[in-house]
């Protein structure tokens, strides 16, 4: 098996390097990351300049390559270069990616796009500080992840999914997204120069919803959610296509040329 590995929080992140190794287990693996930090980048694809993709030194023998772009460019550089990936791994992110998080997230639009590609993708996070405010124990958090892959990399029909694995895990559960708040904010600040700047931020969530990937988190369950690609809200389909009859095309039609205006 062919493992791409991806994320956004850098090639020199130590969750990267922890996944890789976890992943090592399971087969073939190559790291393919941005050379900067592109935390919150979503799905972002540079189409204004061109791509570097350079060999990166990296640990344990791995492969890896660092890229000037954003996840979503080092997952189409990393199967444009590398053929026959089966699956691609993005994190693992310092910082959970749940509820409305995931709209903005750069981990998991690595794994987005693996499956825009036709690949399987598996975005995986863990809370940014442990208890007493030291960075993530990775190394503690191996054996977790083992088997969060051992359990879902079989699972062939699982094209996408995001993974959040807490500090130390009582199980895990199968969740939906929580969607129900936004914890983003605006917060005004000042610089020394006293020019007004901003900080968008997060603010704690304090109610959740039973079987959400907050509600799991909250209570130590690994959350593992299922996502899809397809942004239509069918129950909102179904309701306005009865409340506001439109046209229903019956037959595709070639499109019409447009005649260019030559003056």
């Amino acid at each position: 098996m062919r493992i791409l590995v991806a994320n956004d929080d850098g090639i020199h992140s130590a969750g990267i390097a922890a996944l890789a190794r976890v992943a090592s287990r399971f087969g073939e693996v190559r790291v393919v990351a941005p050379d900067v930090e592109q935390s919150s980048a979503s799905h972002a694809v540079t189409a204004s300049r061109p791509l570097s993709y350079r060999r990166s030194r990296y640990p344990d023998g791995v492969e890896a390559w660092r890229v000037n772009g954003t996840p979503a460019d080092c997952v189409a550089l990393g199967v444009h270069h590398w053929q026959d990936v089966d699956l691609v791994l993005s994190g693992i992110n310092i910082g959970t990616n749940v509820g409305n998080a995931l709209w903005h997230s750069g981990t998991l639009a690595a794994a987005k796009q693996a499956t825009l590609f036709g690949l399987r993708g598996i975005a995986l996070s863990t809370p940014s500080t442990a208890p007493g405010g030291e960075e993530p124990d990775f190394e503690a958090l191996e054996p977790h992840v083992e088997r969060v892959l051992t359990a879902l990399i079989p699972l062939s029909s699982a094209r996408l999914l995001n993974v959040n694995v807490p500090v130390s895990p009582r199980g895990m559960a199968w969740t939906r997204q929580a969607v129900r708040q936004y914890d983003g904010r605006i917060v005004p600040d000042e610089d020394p120069m006293g020019r007004t700047h901003y900080w968008f931020t997060v603010v704690p969530i304090e109610r959740t919803e039973p079987g959400t990937d907050l509600w799991a988190m909250e209570r130590q369950y690994i959350s593992v959610t299922p996502l899809g690609l397809d942004l239509t809200d069918a129950d909102a389909l179904e309701r306005l296509s009865a409340e506001l009859p439109l046209d229903v095309p019956t037959e595709l039609e070639p499109a019409e040329e447009v005649e260019e205006d030559e003056s």
